[in-house]
Formats: C-alpha cells, structure tokens, sequence
C-alpha cells in the first residue's frame, strides 16, 4: 500500500513539475533557515553547560547605588572572597579570579625567544578548577598552580608559544619583561561555549608581582575583571544569601559607601545578561534569543502558506483525477493519505537539501556572528530529533488542509469539471495565506531598516571629539619605558605627515574606563556618583579637538597639578554656569590628588552611545600612561605606519608593538548590532523572496485559469496595460492590507528594542514608507513577468483552445 502511494504521488509531481520545484524551493529555504538559526539558537543557549556543579555555582557581582539609579559590575573588591570564607563558614567552595593582559614572552631555550600580546591571562585560586569542570592534558590544580612562580596553559596557546604544547612543559614565560613563569601544566583547549576564554592561568598569589597587588586589601577599589564565585550550599536560597550580602557589604565597606551592595548571579544567566557582562565581552540576551525563535517560526509559516496557497490553487486541475479515483472505489482517506504522501515527499526533498544549503551556508555564518558552530549529527542527536520534528510538522501543517480539500470532493461535480476556487473557499484562504505572508515580512523589513539606520546612526553621530586618523598605540608603563616618551614624542613630531601626538591612559572614548567618586569644594562628603577620569598630557585637548566651554587646558605636567571636566559633571553638581566652577577643588582619594579646576570643556561620549552622557575629570598622571594617541594626515597611513613601527622596535625592542584606529576601536562597540543587522537584512530578504515566490506560482496558475477571459477581454479591446493591471491590482490591494496590519505591530517592537539606547533615531514614517514601497515594488516585479506574458498571448489561440 505505502509503495502504491509513494509511486503516485512521484508520478504526480513530475506531471506538475513548476508546481513542485516552487514548493520544494520555498521549503528548502525556509527550512534551512531554520536549521542555521536553531543552530545559533542551540550555541548561545549552551555556555558552561558543561560544568557538574552548574546549577549551585554564582558568580558575586557589585549593586551600585547612585542619583542615576541602580548599576551593575561582576568584579567586585578583591578581600571578597576571603571576607566570604571567614564571615560564611557554610560557604565551602569560594574562588577568586582575576583577568588581565599583557606581553608573554616565552623562551624557546638557545636563546630563542618570541613575543606574544595576550589578554586572557587569569590570576585564579586553586578552587577555581574544583568549582569548575576543565580538561587537564598535564597536571592539575592541585599541583600545577601550587608555586607562585607556576604557569598554566591551554593546548592552543602551548603550541602557538612552543610549537608542541608537550615541548611547553618546563619551559619559562616571562609576563611585561619582569616576572618569569614555569609551564607546570596544560589545560584542554577550552570549549567555545564558555565564558572563560582561558589562555595563560597564573596563581591567585601572583597578583602581588602586578602593580595592583598593592590593592588586595582594598574594599573600596574595584578593578575589571575581578570575579569571585561560589557554590551555594543545598538549603540556602539566592534570596536568604543576597540579604546576608548586603550586610556583608555593611560591614566590610566604609560607611560612605554603604549603600552599595554585593548580589548573587547564578552562572547561567551570566552569558545573558548584559548589565553585568563576562570575560568573553559577549552577551547573548534572552530577548534577542527569542526574537531568533520568531524569525525561524515566521520564516516556516511563509513557506507552509506557500504550500497550501498553491496546492489549494491547484485542487481545480485535479478535481477529475479524484472523481475517477473515487469512482473506482477510493475512498477520503485513503485520497488524503495520497496528497499527505506527496506533500512529504517535497518536504523529504526540501530537508535534505536544506541540511546541504546550511552545511554550506555556515562557514559564513560563524564568520559573520564570530562563532564555533558545527552540523554534526552523530555529535549532536538534538539536531536529528530538529529535523524530524521539522519534517514531520511542515507535513502536517502543509498538507493537511489541501488533503482534506482534495479528497472531500463529490464525484459527479469534479467528473463533469464543476469544481472551481470559489466552490472549495480557495480564493477567500488564498486571501488571507498572502496577506499573512505579506505582514511577517513587513515586520522583518520594518524590523531591518530601523536597524540598519541606528547602525548608520551610530556610525555617523558626532560623538564631541575628533576620531578621524588616529592611531592608538598601547604602551607598557613601566618607569623606564616613561622616562623614553619626550624622545617618542620628538620623534613622531619630526614626521610631516604626523599633526598632533599625545600620551594618555585612554582614548576619549575607550573600553577601559577608571570611574571615582571625589569630593567637591571642600565638601566633607563624597559624591554619590562616580566621575570618569582621563588621564592624559597637555597635548590631548588638541589631539581629540576637544572644544572649551570656559577656562583653559591645563599646563604641562607629569603629575596631578590641574583639573578639567566636562558640562555633565557640573550638571551633576547643580552648577548652572562652566564660569562658577573654575577655581573650585577636587580632591580624590582622602587627598592622595587635590588640585582646581581650570577649565570645562563640551560633553563628549567615553561610552558607547548605548548609554548617556558620563561626568569626566581630565588631569595630567604621566605615571598611569598607557597609549600613545597619534593624529596623522588622512591618507598617509602606508608611509607612516613603516615609520612609527621602525621607531617603536628601535626605541622598545624588547616589546611587540600594536597599533589601531581610534574610528575602528568606536565601531567595535557596535559589533554585536552590527551583527544583528546583518542578519535582519539576510533574514528580511529571505522573507520577501518565500513569499514571492508564492505569489509568482499564484500568479501562473490565474493565467492559466484565466486564459479564457483574458482572450476576451483582448477582443474586446482591454490593452496590455489593463490585462497587467488586472492581475496585480487585487495582491496590490492584498499587501497594502497586510502592511497595515504589521505596522503597528512592528512600531511596538522596535521601539522597545530602541529604548535599550540612549541616544536612537525615531521611527519617522519614511521608514514605513520605504517598507511598503519596496514590498510593492517587488510584488510588482514578480507579477510583472507572468502578467505581460498573459497579456501578450495572442486572443485566438487563447479562445480556440477552450
């Protein structure tokens, strides 16, 4: 029985060629789309799942209080950890780990050394690798991270060091040219699904060889990067322990900083939510999660309106195939189990080619979301469980209500060629099919322009400093390399095509913010919010063309001797006038720096432009330089990028030199909706094309139902332009009606994913405008080939053969 079906149902397909290739084709593509994004989907929602203990472990982040409201941090200060295991006796695993980066050298022996920048470098307490579940090739906690002077590393990073991460073992690394390290061990590569990109792993204790050593006692500072976590113990709630926190955080902090607090994250939430962050510097929400889900399933429903939209179109043709069929004695079911078996065969044929499409299509994408995303079935079962129940639902949703339609035919009626679109409903459904297609897509390209135009918004804001041709060069400030930077600076200023040049702890706008509190004017109290501080040399306010609104820059100086801050600082302060600020006093840390200030200059974003405005104080601390800010002539990169390299290497050999540009360093804040833009425009254009290609297959089935009638009307005297109009006027009509019903349902939604920006473009009717027009634009297209063909046909043939 099943092989009598299965060779009707090829016979039937291959005798309606045009209308299985366009099913096929809009369920390949809607079903590979669907495979790539459960795919991405399935890598997000899969971080540190590997751990055993994944369930108890949290990591303990800081509650900021503030006049701007409640903030977020994952580091806390770092006696944390030991304050938890004196204070908790319950608490029995406790684990602290710093991250930071700098130059690894690692000695090959005879003499041969090679220079390495690296950035995941971990300073972590044995308990770490207790609490958490990773790979060891050589050694263990236990013993390889036992001596300060140990090291650990990952397979990948032993061999990019040494060749051969067994030829590691043994060998030294030394970290910023000062502190020698011993490969005691090697770690696994870490999995791509995890949050602790691990490269180089040091002891907790090693810290004191860093000049933030000095800070291990400090309950005040917080330093990025430094996390403690632990297990909580079965019994004790996340609840009962975040109030314990806050009286821990009462107890340890000065009085003045009482109201903030310490607040437990459980680990599987901490690759998705981004008011906290991770070492990975990528979070993954929920809602962006979800959002993927709903393109996926929107994609999935075009594809099946497809289906049933031409199927129900071409239950006329077979109206006297199913009276013969019921004549000899077939009854419904066994019809409908025929049309279910023809439908499953397209949705075979479409999976298989899908899973070929996506194995092709992934390199792409994992190169565009900077992702490890493999297609292994025999690694990954779920991925075979995606497909059947794919497979198994498209057939169903698809060929259900056409097989009811087809089979519920009367016999009489369909072997006297009675049966038409309107007897069987087909028109009103196909109405309602296309008009659904048309409204997801809608919301897909309304969703996709908003955007592509915060994108370009972001690209193009003025962010209040020049950020065009300028070089960042990171620096090891140690006191020898300072006592060289007059000569750098001399250096760079004897090149033409080099205008300005400027020493700093960061850009203008950087990732690597230093935010405090201070006191203001005599003030016995601290502010309640945090300011943030730019350290940099005189030269900066020319450099980044920072534009004065009262005073002066400050002079020359490698200490703190003078103060500059910014319009968002007074505000915050409650002066009304720049000019009322100068002379007044800043002190900073129990008067470790005091100094007045002596100018104001015009707000200018240090943050992404997610977030508002930040208070700045700028001031001279050649100590705490650590980049070298290079303003050259546009256009001259090619001749003064060989120069500033030969300078480096001649002035610190002993140190790798690295450069970037200030404008691609910005652009990288926005990678991740960059990145969501990239795949709105992919996602939105594949919508448009399912739904298209239905309303092509539509449109070729009307010329051929209505080939009579379009003789007729030829004779009759209808011009080609009527004939077109005909056909494109009611699916013209079809989309309009599906754009205002999307609409309002797209403004919704993009306006609550523009409220996660401070500074957003709003949502202007052109935006609607651009989304309709291009949607009819390219109905029209798509009907304009079938239609012309219609109306060029040649009336008596037309009427001869009906």
């Amino acid at each position: 029985m099943f092989k009598n079906y299965f060779k009707t149902a090829l016979r039937n397909l291959k005798r309606n060629k045009s209308y299985a290739f366009i099913n096929t084709l809009g369920l390949t593509v809607g079903i590979s789309s669907c495979l790539l994004l459960f795919l991405v989907i399935r890598f997000e929602s899969s971080f540190d799942n590997f751990h055993p203990k994944k369930n108890s472990i949290y990591r303990v982040g800081t509650e900021y209080h503030s006049q701007d409201g409640i903030s977020y941090s994952e580091s806390v200060s770092f006696p944390v950890a030991q304050g938890l295991r004196i204070d908790y006796p319950e608490i029995k695993e406790v684990a602290a780990i710093f991250n930071s980066g700098g130059q690894v050298t690692a000695d090959n022996g005879n003499k041969q050394t090679n220079k390495f920048t690296e950035d995941n470098i971990y300073f972590t307490e044995p308990g770490f690798f207790s609490m958490f579940h990773f790979e060891w090739l050589n050694g263990s906690a236990a013993t390889s991270l036992k001596n300060p002077n140990n090291a650990v590393l990952t397979q990948a990073t032993a061999e990019k060091y040494f060749g051969n991460w067994k030829d590691a073992l043994g060998k030294t690394i030394t970290l910023d040219n000062k502190n020698p390290y011993i490969v005691t061990g090697i770690l696994k590569n870490v999995p791509a699904n995890s949050d602790f990109p691990l490269r180089v792993v040091l002891p907790y204790s090693a810290i004191n060889n860093t000049r933030i050593g000095r800070n291990l006692t400090d309950w005040v500072s917080t330093f990025g990067g430094a996390c403690t976590f632990i297990v909580l113990p079965p019994g004790l709630s996340t609840q009962k322990f975040n109030a314990d926190l806050r009286a821990f955080a009462k107890k340890h902090k000065p009085a003045e900083y009482s109201q903030d607090s310490y607040i437990l994250q459980p680990l599987s939430e901490i690759h998705y939510d981004d008011r906290f962050g991770n070492y990975n510097g990528h979070t993954f929400s929920h809602s962006l999660i979800t959002a993927l889900m709903l393109i996926g399933i929107f994609l999935m429903v075009i594809a099946c309106v497809n289906f049933i939209n031409l199927a129900t179109a071409q239950a006329v043709n077979r109206s006297k195939e199913v009276g013969v069929r019921k004549v000899l004695g077939s009854n419904r079911k066994q019809l409908a189990v025929q049309f279910l078996m023809e439908t499953a065969i397209i949705v075979f044929s479409a999976s298989v080619i899908a899973i070929l499409i996506a194995e092709v299509v992934l390199p792409f994408l994992n190169k565009l979301l900077e992702v490890q995303i493999n297609l292994n079935f025999i690694e990954n079962p779920s991925l075979v469980i995606f497909m059947i129940i794919t497979a198994v639902t498209v057939t169903l949703l698809s060929g259900s209500y056409p097989a009811v339609i087809l089979s519920g035919f009367n016999p009489i009626t369909a072997l006297k060629s009675k049966i038409s679109s309107e007897m069987i409903g087909g028109v009103s459904l196909r109405r309602g099919l296309v008009v659904l297609q048309f409204a997801i897509a809608h919301i897909l390209i309304i969703g996709m322009i908003l955007v592509v135009s915060q994108m370009n918004f972001f690209r193009n804001a003025s962010l209040g400093f020049d950020k065009a041709a300028i070089i960042n060069v990171p620096l090891i400030n140690d006191s020898i390399n300072l006592t060289k930077l007059d000569y750098v600076r001399d250096r760079l200023k004897s090149n033409p095509d080099i205008l300005r040049v400027s020493f700093s702890f960061g850009s203008p706008s950087a990732d690597n913010n230093w935010s405090s509190d201070f006191k203001y004017d005599h003030s016995a109290k601290s502010t309640d919010f945090g300011a943030n501080l730019k350290w940099a040399d005189a030269d900066y306010f020319k450099t980044f063309d920072l534009k004065f609104v009262a005073g002066r820059p400050y002079g020359p100086c490698d200490t703190v001797r003078e103060f500059v801050v910014n319009e968002t600082l007074l505000k915050k302060l409650g002066v009304r006038n720049p000019q009322d600020a100068i002379g007044k006093q800043i002190n900073f840390w129990g008067g470790n720096h005091v100094a007045n200030i002596v100018g104001v200059v015009r707000d200018f974003n240090v943050n992404s432009l997610r977030r508002p405005l930040s208070p700045v104080v700028l001031s001279t601390w050649k100590r705490v330089y650590q980049t070298i800010n290079i303003k050259i002539k546009p256009g001259t990169e090619k001749t003064v990028l060989p120069f500033i390299e030969k300078l480096w290497t001649g002035t610190y050999p002993d140190y790798v030199y690295e450069y970037h540009f200030l404008d691609e360093t910005i652009e990288n804040f926005y990678k991740k909706e960059d990145q969501l833009s990239k795949l709105y425009k992919i996602f939105a254009g594949i919508a448009i094309f399912i739904s298209c290609l239905g309303l092509y297959g539509l449109v070729s089935f009307m010329a051929v139902q209505r080939t009579k009638e379009v003789g007729v009307r030829k004779v009759l005297g209808a011009s080609v332009r009527n004939i077109i109009y005909l056909f494109s006027k009611e699916f013209t009509l079809l989309i309009l009606l599906a754009f205002v019903i999307s609409a309002p349902i797209a403004y919704y939604i993009m306006h609550e994913w523009l409220k996660n920006y401070a500074y957003r473009i709003p949502i202007s009717a052109s935006i609607f405008g651009m989304a309709i027009g291009s949607s009819i634009l390219i109905a029209w297209l798509t009907v304009a080939h079938r239609a012309i063909n219609a109306a060029l046909a040649n009336p008596i043939k037309s009427l001869r053969s009906e």
